[in-house]
């Protein structure tokens, strides 16, 4: 591809934005979005700065030697994990440095990362569940406690899944998804199925935790993007007390 200078940075710019946009809404933390960007920015021979938030990038190319500018804004998609896609991405930067990548090579390898499939949707489901009933084990929960957890966490993901395909809020889905799971453990409270059914019930939820926002919160305060820190702090906290709520629902339906 024969580019001139300014379509050169125009293809560079969407590439780095597009490269940006899929770390974030994947679950990566802002040090490592930036470090990519600059790995790959720097092997096309540019600088970048980039200002990086919860919903949206921003990007400028400069060349100190032409005093050239060129900025460029892009809105991120919202955020899930996909360790697949930022482990993906990082590859890629290392052989765009090492193999000297065209930006068709690039555009390329993105197409074939965003094409990958994910897993079957009941696989997730089982194994998220299965990992709920190892995390009652853990706890000391005994076999009923451990398939009670099984069915309450396997019946609040679906609906949570459906909640999401349905475009609801995603802490809305997030209440959804730990009332039904906590109804369902609750009932085994209540009839006091097995030794230990509060272990089912305290457990019931934990695939809802948001492990993901609170550590990247953790990881940009240190790093000292305080402002995306706070903001995935507070998202944390926001989904967090949705899993309270929805809790407390059942405790109250109950009365346990």
């Amino acid at each position: 591809m024969n580019l001139t200078g300014e379509e050169q940075v125009n293809e560079l710019s969407k590439i780095l934005l597009e490269v940006g946009s899929l770390l974030m809404s994947s679950g990566a933390n802002s040090a490592r979005i930036r470090i990519t960007i600059n790995r790959i920015a720097g092997a096309y021979g540019f600088d970048v700065d980039l200002l990086i938030t919860h919903r949206a990038l921003m990007l400028t190319i400069y060349d100190e030697e032409q005093d050239y500018f060129y900025s460029r804004l892009k809105r991120t998609s919202p955020h899930s994990a996909n360790f697949r896609m930022v482990s993906g991405i990082s590859r890629m930067s290392w052989k765009i440095v090492e193999e000297n990548w065209d930006f068709d090579q690039v555009e390329q390898e993105l197409a074939r990362l965003k094409s990958l499939p994910h897993y079957p949707r009941w696989v997730v489901l089982v194994m998220v569940s299965a990992a709920g009933a190892a995390f009652c084990r853990v706890f000391g929960g005994v076999y009923l406690e451990l398939l009670v957890t099984f069915v309450a966490t396997f019946i609040g993901l679906f609906v949570r899944q459906e909640a999401v395909k349905k475009s609801f809020n995603p802490y809305l889905a997030i209440f959804f998804a730990a009332f039904v799971s906590s109804l369902i453990a609750g009932a085994a409270l209540k009839l006091q199925i097995g030794e230990n059914p509060e272990y089912a019930f305290a457990t019931s939820v934990l695939y809802l935790i948001p492990g993901i926002p609170l550590i990247n919160s953790l990881s940009d305060l240190l790093d000292g993007n305080i402002m995306n820190g706070i903001v995935r702090g507070v998202n944390g906290l926001m989904i967090s007390f949705s899993i309270a709520l929805g809790m407390i629902g059942a405790i109250v339906i109950y009365g346990i």
